[in-house]
């Protein structure tokens, strides 16, 4: 299995870095608004006016979960990614995770780019703010990504790995995927339950956001069944099996809903690289990575 708990404490030291930077720069341009739209879309998230509101609360926990979400799936796809060395390949997964997050941000937003003057900030747990209607800070979205899986890159070189049993390949991937689409589910189905079954709400509603409705109207039905052929594809690859088939049926369902988009593609990845079986040395390999 993956060393995850290196990948963990390498994402979450990162997260640390940009919460005490967003701090700093939040602290010191008090008085000048404007330039922290560009400041917010490179992901530092905390705004002048807001640092005694529960929006800074808001802000420290969206980076502890953009780091483990990070962690995580570096840790996961660390074997899968290309390049050599650990840095290249936290940057290649910063951008993969980026365009990842772009494309949801389009697929749940009604009327983009039109709604909400062209901006919106979903997506922002594992790949910083998206704004899209503007190329100066859709650049420093990007650059943002770029350095924060650099640096992750870099600290995993710091941190001393641990033996780890070699699992088929592509086990470690669905069990992210499983991980966080259990979460994913779950926020989506208290959302569903709160507004269709408590407040009466209609599950489809009519208007500008009748998209919107549908994608958690499926989350919280398609989403499920595709989480549970993820656990089974898990779980065949625990029994030395291939998950190809559970792993990317599974995948597909919670990726059309979009709110389990990354989930649902770690599904399919680790579904596809599970066909193949597991190499007879250790995985420390990366050791002098």
């Amino acid at each position: 299995m993956a060393d995850f708990k290196r990948g963990i404490k390498a994402g979450l030291a990162v997260a640390g870095v940009y919460l005490v930077i967003s701090v700093i720069l939040a602290a010191i341009g008090r008085e000048f608004w404007y330039p922290f739209n560009f400041i917010y879309a490179a992901g530092l998230r905390i705004s002048p006016g807001l640092m005694d509101s529960p929006f800074v609360i808001y802000s420290i926990l969206s980076y502890i979960i953009r780091g483990i979400v990070f962690g995580a799936v570096f840790a996961a796809l660390y074997d899968f990614l290309p390049g050599t060395a650990s840095v290249v390949k936290g940057v290649v997964l910063s951008l993969f995770l980026w365009i990842v997050a772009v494309i949801q941000v389009i697929y749940t937003t009604p009327g983009w780019p039109w709604h909400a003057n062209g901006f919106s900030g979903s997506g922002t747990y594992y790949s910083g703010n998206l704004s899209l209607s503007s190329v100066g800070l859709t650049l420093a979205g990007i650059i943002s990504a770029v350095a924060f899986g650099a640096l992750v890159g870099l600290i995993w070189n710091r941190l001393r790995a641990k033996k780890v049993t070699e699992a088929r390949k592509g086990s470690a991937t669905l069990l992210v995927s499983f991980i966080q689409g259990g979460v994913l589910w779950v926020l989506g189905a208290v959302a569903f339950f709160i507004g269709v079954v408590i407040r009466g709400a209609p599950a489809i509603e009519p208007g500008p956001f009748w998209w919107y409705s549908v994608l958690y109207t499926a989350s919280a039905f398609l989403g499920l069944v595709g989480w549970v052929l993820a656990l089974a594809a898990w779980r065949k690859t625990k029994s030395d099996e291939s998950g190809l088939k559970f792993g990317v049926a599974g995948g597909i369902m919670m990726a059309l809903t979009g709110h389990m988009l990354l989930p649902g593609l770690l599904a399919i990845i680790g579904g596809v690289f599970s066909r193949r079986k597991p190499a007879s040395e250790s995985s420390t390999a990366e050791i002098e990575q």
